[in-house]
């Protein structure tokens, strides 16, 4: 679920309907021409996706018997396209697949298990917490391509003036808040609504939505109301910058820490290239990352977002070979380190963090917080969970709900979404 990766890519209908049936309309491939296979990227088309086009070019170059037809889906529209497609037996042969959708699609058998193919010879080579997430049913359906998570940034000038250091916990964080306030004048911390952000705090209690391992909803435990208590108070006091329930929040809240109108908040490495574009960190040096503060318990964390490239079940044997291929090819260390130099994103292998990716503080600070990421569980219904949270939450934060009424309301609707669970 890449939250703040706005989908502003536009992609002409006409090109989606000559292209959706990737997997087997391509069957007019001559027997002794090249396999074409079609990719269904999901990337901001602006900022990310060329540097994708370039990478398929540069591999049909070595790759003379195969052909990629690029295709850039916006993300928002790219899982229900998928999810049609797939049912109609004419999917795209490989799809940049967020993480939340691989175990979805796994269930459905439209992913092809990746273990012991050519796509994931080099599986060691990779975060074992990213392959984790690419697995359901011990098997594994995608490729770590790319990676995130949260983390708690802040504008070090700003921290520096009051005398502050990066909180290592909420409390910490609360104070640190008015002082920076009483200081310099700016609120110290700006939190979110989204129910995405406020998952570091269900960690820091060692709790989670649902207990996928015991088939148990949890947003209402003892630990969950401690967790969501704690977020809620991150609204009210010195520094502490008001609850923004409106639906331009995402975008208030980013620019007013760009521009050093709020001196921290809680992000992911997709805003790397925003960031710098702010007055508050023409310097890149200004910019602050560290890890989440942590609950009552000690824990810190934040949830593990990012994509896998995953090849769809339904194509021929001929195309299955060469997306394999592929996929191999688009997750390397030498193209890693290139996505990374031209995308600001983290790589998913350590090998691709060399000294000139490492050379961008942004990665490097990020890179520092992976370890601390905490990989959804293998529930394909997962991702859809945050839905009611983000109908619930703000809500709460602005007033209209009880910290009691909109979690019993969340469960309720949880409780649709994975029916199996018990209470």
């Amino acid at each position: 679920m890449r939250r703040g990766i706005a989908a502003t890519a536009l992609v002409a209908s006409l090109a989606l309907t000559a292209t959706a049936c990737g997997g087997d309309s391509d069957s007019g491939d001559k027997a002794d021409g090249p396999v074409t296979i079609t990719w269904w990227d999901t990337s901001n088309a602006t900022n990310e996706a060329p540097t994708y086009k370039a990478l398929a070019k540069e591999f049909e170059a070595a790759n003379k018997d195969i052909k990629v037809n690029f295709v850039n889906v916006p993300f928002d529209q790219a899982q229900n396209k998928f999810d049609t497609a797939a049912g109609s037996k004419g999917a795209p042969d490989v799809l940049r697949s967020e993480v939340g959708w691989t175990p979805a699609f796994a269930k459905k058998g439209f992913f092809l298990p990746l273990d012991g193919t050519e796509a994931l010879k080099d599986q060691a080579a990779f975060k074992p917490n990213l392959i984790e997430q690419a697995q359901y049913e011990g098997k594994t359906y995608g490729v770590p391509f790319v990676t995130d998570t949260l983390a708690f940034v802040y504008n070090k000038e700003l921290f520096e003036k009051a005398g502050v250091e990066a909180p290592k916990t909420w409390d910490d964080l609360k104070k640190a808040a008015a002082t920076i306030k009483d200081k310099t004048g700016v609120d110290g911390y700006w939190g979110s609504t989204a129910g995405y952000y406020a998952q570091s705090f269900l960690y820091g209690e060692g709790t989670d939505m649902v207990d996928a391992d015991a088939k148990k909803i949890t947003v209402k435990s003892a630990e969950a109301k401690k967790a969501y208590g704690t977020w809620l108070d991150l609204f009210d006091g010195k520094g502490l910058h008001k609850a923004d329930v409106t639906a331009d929040a995402y975008t208030h809240i980013q620019d007013a820490f760009i521009n050093g109108k709020v001196a921290s908040i809680i992000q992911g490495p997709w805003e790397i290239t925003n960031f710098y574009k702010g007055s508050a960190f023409k310097d890149k040096g200004n910019l602050g990352i560290a890890t989440v503060p942590a609950g009552s318990t000690g824990k810190a964390g934040a949830p593990t977002g990012g994509h896998n490239l995953s090849v769809y079940a339904g194509s021929s044997e001929a195309k299955q070979k060469a997306a394999l291929k592929f996929v191999n090819f688009m997750t390397s260390a030498k193209a890693q380190e290139t996505i990374a130099l031209k995308n600001s994103t983290l790589p998913t292998r350590d090998d691709a963090y060399t000294d000139e990716v490492k050379a961008d503080p942004g990665i490097a600070g990020y890179q520092t917080v992976l370890e601390a990421a905490q990989p959804r569980p293998a529930l394909p219904e997962y991702s859809s969970l945050w839905v009611p949270m983000d109908d619930e939450l703000p809500q709460i934060a602005g007033g209209k709900k009880s910290l009691d009424k909109g979690l019993n309301d969340a469960e309720l609707a949880i409780v649709k979404l994975v029916p199996d669970f018990s209470k």
